[in-house]
């Protein structure tokens, strides 16, 4: 065996050879991307044509050279140094099992597998439990910022234990998004699939975000009768300044807005139909584990699962269409009687931002809670800076709320933002923002899962008297599910209750 600390330095692996398997979108934009920083890069896909495509675009951007591509492990596994270094951009689930078994009788003590798919992190942890017996290391890694990012360096995630990220940190460091300061958007998220779960919280996040976006892109469209070359000048100055500057998803909010097609002058966006189908398709599944994750860790999440539910109704279209009959018509939305124009617009951009604030909230909360119980040491201040830029949910803005807290997290005893004084500042500032866009849009029947679930959840996360006192009530009525009595538990932790009343006799 060869001896695997050869390309080893205080810096790091020094790798000069990749693998990366998987060239789709994703794959093949970091493959042009490794190539383009002076690394070797062998492909393996099943199809030739992808990887002819990826060899294409190498060669007329100058460093053909350096790609190569291989049909099978053993001739793939032989062009790399040792260690042997792998990136898979493969699809999650039992994609990433057959390839890793496929590649396992040419693996050696110390080789190197950078998963970069968005896998789910069970997946993940189960891959690194079957590869550290053979002493192969298993870094789980989201990367994110769509295919556009992945060629021109993407926010990376990586998560697996110490020395295996002292090893590839320093070569992600040269590939990753930089930030407005050029600091690379990449660091130690954590140990085992810690690197997989933040990134599957950020996509939660993330449509919780967009959701908040397109339901106001939706208001001013036909609430407010806005051409979308004036929707597109909102977007871009709400991008410009106060608590939505710097939000990527805005920022590029505003382009879609103004593009047109230049083969008919057609603007592109009134062409595109209705449907989300990611989730129900298979093509991603971080949506899903997102919202599963909060259930399971009781943490209310409401703006992300209002944005996946809204999603998964978007997605069936035939199915809307079919209940649309039945019911003989629609609630199409309405113009709003709007009296002040600019200042409902101000009002609506204050509510966007509180309802993305409100999803990073959550987000983060749930990220808190499952490395409590799972001990995964996440650094809450490097998965900040992972967030800076390249990401989706890069928000300049509310990473500048963010930071102190997050510099802080090792002395503190919950990372909950909605204990953070700032945090809560700004939410309760939001509110009633929130609550006026909200009650001319359901006076017009516009959709609003994500802003309006935004609203409820800083009422009911605030309020102490809240109607549930009934719902109790009736648990312990026919189930004897037990309750508290007001006043004798200050401390109001989620125990099972003392009392039962036998509110009718059996």
């Amino acid at each position: 065996m060869a001896n695997t600390t050869d390309n080893v330095s205080s810096e790091g692996l020094d790798i000069k050879k990749i693998a990366v398997i998987g060239s789709g979108s994703m794959g093949g934009g970091m493959a042009l991307l490794f190539a383009e920083k002076g690394c070797n890069v062998s492909l393996q896909d099943p199809s030739n044509e992808a990887m002819d495509g990826i060899m294409d675009q190498a060669k007329e951007e100058g460093f053909g050279d350096r790609i190569s591509k291989h049909s099978d492990y053993k001739s793939l596994c032989s062009s790399l140094d040792s260690p042997k270094v792998f990136v898979f951009s493969l699809p999650h689930g039992s994609v990433g099992d057959g390839v890793l078994g496929g590649l396992m009788p040419y693996l050696e003590k110390g080789d190197i597998i950078i998963d970069c798919g968005n896998e789910h992190w069970k997946n993940t942890e189960r891959r690194q439990g079957k590869c550290v017996t053979r002493g192969i290391r298993y870094v789980g890694c989201g990367v994110s910022g769509g295919y556009q990012a992945a060629r021109r360096g993407p926010s990376m995630c990586p998560g697996a234990d110490d020395q295996t990220l002292d090893l590839v940190l320093p070569f992600l460091r040269k590939v990753a998004a930089k930030d407005p300061k050029g600091n690379p958007c990449v660091g130690r998220a954590g140990t085992g699939g810690a690197g997989h779960y933040v990134k599957m919280i950020h996509n939660g996040i993330e449509h919780g975000m967009m959701s908040a976006i397109s339901e106001a892109w939706g208001i001013m469209k036909t609430g407010l009768s806005m051409s979308e070359d004036e929707i597109g000048d909102v977007f871009e100055k709400w991008n410009s300044e106060g608590e939505l500057q710097g939000t990527f998803l805005v920022k590029i909010g505003a382009d879609i807005c103004r593009t047109k097609d230049p083969k008919n002058g057609e603007r592109v966006l009134e062409t595109v139909e209705d449907k989300v189908v990611q989730d129900v398709t298979g093509e991603e599944g971080t949506g899903i584990w997102s919202n599963e994750e909060a259930v399971e860790e009781h943490i209310p999440a409401p703006t992300l699962s209002a944005a996946h539910y809204f999603r998964l109704a978007s997605a069936d279209r035939a199915q809307r269409t079919r209940a649309q009959e039945a019911f003989g018509g629609d609630f199409p939305a309405q113009k709003l009687d709007v009296k002040d124009k600019a200042a409902f617009l101000e009002d609506l951009r204050v509510a966007t931002y509180t309802a993305c604030l409100a999803a990073y909230v959550q987000g983060i909360n749930v990220i808190d809670r499952k490395n409590k119980e799972v001990h995964w040491n996440i650094n809450f201040a490097e998965v900040l800076q992972i967030w800076r830029a390249g990401c989706i949910i890069q928000a300049d803005y509310i990473a500048s709320v963010l930071e102190p807290i997050f510099a802080e997290f090792r002395e503190k005893d919950t990372m909950n933002l909605l204990f953070e004084k700032t945090v809560a500042n700004d939410l309760k500032k939001g509110q009633p923002a929130l609550k006026r866009v909200v009650v001319e849009a359901v006076i017009g029947d516009h959709v609003i899962p994500a802003i309006s679930t935004s609203l409820d959840y800083i009422k009911y996360q605030t309020g102490l008297e809240l109607p549930t006192q009934f719902y109790e009530a009736e648990l312990d009525y026919f189930g004897k599910h037990m309750y508290d009595k007001k006043g004798e538990d200050p401390k109001g932790a989620p125990t099972t209750g003392k009392y039962h009343f036998e509110w009718k006799r059996a």
